[in-house]
């Protein structure tokens, strides 16, 4: 079976072909249709990697992927597991003392890794997890590493504290001095620079954290350190986008961005820390990413909240813990005065986007760059085929042992609204409002399906058109807005609810009117044809988003009492409660319309 990952297979092809790559999804357990309450949906994948028509995003290389593909047991796959399987049996080594227990336990890993290995199906990191689940759920070792991972931290922190080292980070030498720009705005662009450039090649550096020798190091050796060259060819973009290095005779204040930042490795996470905090004097906005639960050395969210040296780090921060968080309150978060943000991804893995929490993709898809530390991030970005909704950066230790910084531009044709485009287009619709006032005319809101009903959203703009277009010409003086004629290609429900509700807020609607059951047959008559069956019996009550802008309108005719609500009447908008993600329909539809 031939596999060429530039040209990802698409089902529909070749029946058999078809059912290995499926079983693929299904072993590994990333099949969104066999585990909906584990795997993101399709359209909350589409919020992190953009992916072509029927393709289907994978968690691992392209030469991996292949590799399964193709069914063969190479000796590279084979390799992968025997490193997974090593890695848990030496685990068990270490802190298991136990002989008959150790025993017990080394068996019970190697009859799981014969089993799942069998059919040369599974993906070695997923492997990996469940050989390391069932150490954590038979020893009942919740963290393993934990004492580990602190010292790390520990041993970081008081590097970073120290004299010695304080002294070398702020060093300035001769040549600094002899080159240093005329205005004062140039010097503190060269101070910015300096010192983040001294913090990214130190950030790889991991006898700051694996190693007592630290303790001896002299202003000399952390200057040696510094000197190291940033390698690779994402070193000078991630200076212009974090506007540090300006190109020549660039002005203006520099804007302020929003990074997502995948962390990695305990110790190395107080030096990113140190970088994140630098970065918020700036005026950027960062939101760190932990693991969710133990992953041998990585740094979990659990750290971020019990060990003592990284909650010291992380004073002041607002650590997020929901896991599904709406569009409204991720935006309300970032406008806030904190700089700094927590999450979890969601996961116990490297890099898992099928897996990660619906706060974690809404972060994603919000911000405006991910910069993610170590290796086995890197390989799940870049040895892939797949573009994603952001620019990455990837942080990670070179081959001469220098930091190197790697760049991958998002996807040509990504399309996003910031919460600033979304603004924007509200308060412009809202001019139209205020015009319309001035005027005279009676402002009305027309709130009705559109894309509640799942693949019917052309037909629901078209009743909307139709039915809105009638009262025009049935009303005088009368200014109505179809929301569904202010839709653009890449808009979710999330965009449209945010977009919305700032205008339904503005306190200028004269009346608010919900579509009915007879909106719906007028329109049909208008169309001169018959009512279709998916249509027969609806009105605004089944649409999530009129459900939720009916509560939005009780409370606007609370501060606005001469607001007409006209529609349902607000007790049998009961049926519908949040969307699912990426869909314009109740996420509780999501199981009905799986295929």
């Amino acid at each position: 079976m031939k596999f060429d990952p530039r040209h990802p297979y698409k089902p529909g092809q070749d029946p058999i072909r078809d059912s290995w790559y499926t079983t693929f999804f299904i072993e590994n357990h990333l099949d969104y249709y066999a585990y909906p309450d584990r795997v993101a949906s399709p359209e909350q994948v589409r919020f992190m990697v953009y992916t072509e028509e029927n393709e289907r995003y994978y968690p691992c290389t392209d030469r991996m992927f292949g590799t399964i593909m193709r069914q063969e047991k190479s000796q590279f796959l084979l390799e992968k597991y025997e490193v997974a399987l090593h890695r848990i049996l030496g685990l068990i080594d270490r802190q298991i003392e136990d002989e008959w227990d150790k025993a017990f336990l080394k068996s019970l890993i190697k009859t799981k890794y014969q089993h799942e290995t069998r059919d040369g199906l599974m993906i070695p990191s997923r492997l990996e997890k469940r050989l390391l689940k069932i150490y954590i759920d038979r020893t009942q070792i919740e963290n393993p590493y934990l004492h580990e991972k602190a010292q790390q931290n520990s041993l970081a922190f008081e590097v970073f504290n120290s004299e010695t080292f304080q002294k070398a980070l702020n060093h300035v030498d001769d040549a600094v001095l002899l080159s240093s720009p005329v205005s004062l705005n140039a010097i503190k662009e060269r101070v910015d620079y300096l010192k983040l450039q001294r913090l990214f090649a130190l950030s790889v550096e991991n006898a700051l954290w694996e190693s007592d020798e630290v303790s001896r190091y002299t202003v000399g050796d952390y200057l040696r350190l510094f000197s190291r060259p940033l390698t690779g060819d994402g070193v000078e973009p991630l200076w212009q986008f974090l506007r540090v290095q300006r190109e020549e005779g660039a002005s203006g204040v520099p804007q302020s961005k929003k990074i997502l930042w995948l962390a990695d490795e305990a110790g190395e996470v107080i030096v990113d820390l140190a970088i994140i905090r630098y970065l918020a004097q700036l005026g950027h906005k960062i939101i760190v990413s932990f693991k969710d639960g133990p992953l041998f050395t990585k740094v979990d969210f659990y750290d971020a909240q019990e060990d003592d040296r990284l909650c010291q780090e992380l004073e002041g921060s607002l650590l997020i813990k929901e896991r599904r968080l709406g569009k409204n309150e991720l935006v309300n978060i970032l406008k806030s005065d904190k700089n700094i943000m927590a999450i979890s991804d969601g996961t116990r893995e490297n890099l898992n986007l099928l897996l990660a929490s619906t706060t974690f993709a809404r972060v994603f898809k919000e911000v405006e760059c991910v910069i993610s530390k170590g290796p086995d991030q890197r390989r799940r970005f870049f040895d892939t085929h797949f573009r994603f909704t952001q620019d990455i950066y990837s942080i990670a230790k070179d081959e001469n042992g220098s930091a190197s910084i790697w760049y991958k531009p998002k996807h040509p044709a990504v399309i996003k609204f910031s919460h600033k485009d979304l603004e924007k287009r509200a308060q412009a619709i809202i001019s139209h409002m205020e015009a319309a006032k001035q005027k005279g005319m009676t402002v009305i809101f027309y709130s009705g399906i559109i894309g509640s009903i799942p693949g019917k959203t052309t037909m629901a703009k078209k009743i909307m058109f139709t039915h809105t277009q009638y009262l025009k010409e049935q009303s005088a003086g009368t200014f109505i807005i179809n929301p569904s004629e202010h839709y653009e290609p890449g808009m979710d429900a999330d965009d449209l609810m945010y977009m919305w509700e700032i205008v339904q807020r503005s306190g200028l609607i004269d009346i608010w009117r919900f579509q009915t059951y007879d909106d719906i047959v007028k329109a049909f008559q208008l169309m001169k044809t018959k009512i279709l069956p998916e249509w027969v019996g609806k009105d605004a009550t089944f649409s999530t988003g009129c459900t939720k802008e009916m509560n939005i309108a009780v409370e606007v005719q609370q501060e606005h009492p001469e607001m007409q609500i006209i529609g349902p009447s607000q007790e049998r908008f009961l049926r519908r409660e949040e969307y699912a993600i990426g869909k314009m329909y109740d996420r509780r539809l999501s199981e009905i319309c799986l295929p």
